[in-house]
């Protein structure tokens, strides 16, 4: 217990097995429940998770896919255990030891405290905390981060790619698990739910933690899947929030934005090419299809400004008690 509230820890985990021991290891005493999910690994992990279990820590609950289902996949797997426990509080934290334990309280109090339903780490708000992360990736995070701000309506968050989260259980018990991403990426599609069901996000600011695991993320493909998912997910969050659980103009601005945006832009590469191709005159065309590019780009800034005022106004009182 912490605070008067149960608390579980799932802990996914593939191929593991230099770091598994040490992860569940390091969990602090006062966590109820560790959910160590093996997803199917091909070493010796879900040994070593069951050894651990029946001979050093009784809190271990070990649950093992016949199939790998992926990251997000063995994290819902831990979620839907926490809820049949009735565990007030279940927070993630990856089977490769990145995760620093003495974070975990950060992450719990906004929830006990009644300030927020899920929270997750921030590591990027300044170059001491995110030391150790590379260039490369720091750049796929910021892009992530703009894209998931869009998609998921949460405007002042950042990192979403930070797998290090606490959530509640009343948002456990309301939002779709088996419908979650479950491949790398199920962080950001949880965020888009969360967002639809009117849970409020917090960051909280930690410092990155490297050592020797490796990463599984291949930014060159994770990328344009992620940001492809998150297109779907934003045109479902308008549809679910602003339409069948609620209902906002701001789906009519984006709707006009995202339809007359490209069509201004298309219209002055047609204009080019029939001025500099065809020899036909330019003026007419070109001013109007400027015209229609200025007003859908009014629309979309228009549309993000109602945007972010809805997402204010909910991480101020929350929708749900």
């Amino acid at each position: 217990m912490y605070k008067e509230h149960s608390i579980g820890v799932v802990v996914p985990a593939y191929n593991e097995q230099e770091l598994i021991e040490e992860t569940l290891a390091s969990i602090p005493d006062y966590v109820d429940r560790i959910y160590a999910v093996d997803d199917c690994s091909t070493d010796d992990t879900a040994a070593l998770i069951q050894e651990f279990c029946n001979e050093k820590d009784e809190r271990v609950v070990f649950i093992r896919h016949k199939q790998n289902g992926g990251v997000g996949a063995a994290i819902v797997s831990g979620y839907k255990r926490a809820l049949e426990d009735g565990i007030d509080i279940t927070a993630v934290m990856a089977g490769d030891n990145q995760m620093d334990p003495e974070q975990l309280p950060k992450l719990l109090e906004p929830i006990i405290e009644g300030r927020a339903d899920y929270t997750k780490g921030n590591r990027l708000l300044s170059p001491e905390y995110r030391r150790g992360m590379t260039k490369w990736r720091f750049f796929g995070n910021s892009l992530l981060t703009m894209l998931t701000k869009i998609g998921a309506g949460y405007w002042q968050l950042m990192d979403p790619q930070n797998g290090y989260a606490a959530i509640s259980k009343s948002a456990l018990e309301r939002i779709p698990l088996d419908s979650i991403y479950p491949w790398y990426g199920y962080c950001n599609d949880l965020l888009v739910k969360l967002n639809v069901y009117g849970f409020r996000e917090r960051d909280i600011v930690m410092p990155a933690k490297y050592g020797r695991e490796e990463s599984g993320i291949r930014y060159g493909v994770y990328i344009p899947k992620v940001s492809w998912m998150l297109l779907k997910d934003f045109f479902w969050r308008l549809k679910m929030k602003y339409i069948v659980l609620s209902f906002h103009p701001l789906v009519f601005f984006y709707t006009l934005g995202i339809l007359l945006t490209p069509l201004g832009f298309l219209g002055g590469l047609y204009s080019i090419y029939y001025k500099f191709v065809e020899g036909g005159p330019m003026f007419v065309r070109g001013v109007l299809s400027l015209l229609i590019f200025i007003l859908g780009v009014q629309f979309l800034l228009f549309a993000m400004l109602f945007d972010m005022e809805v997402d204010h106004s909910e991480q101020r009182s929350g929708r749900y008690e």
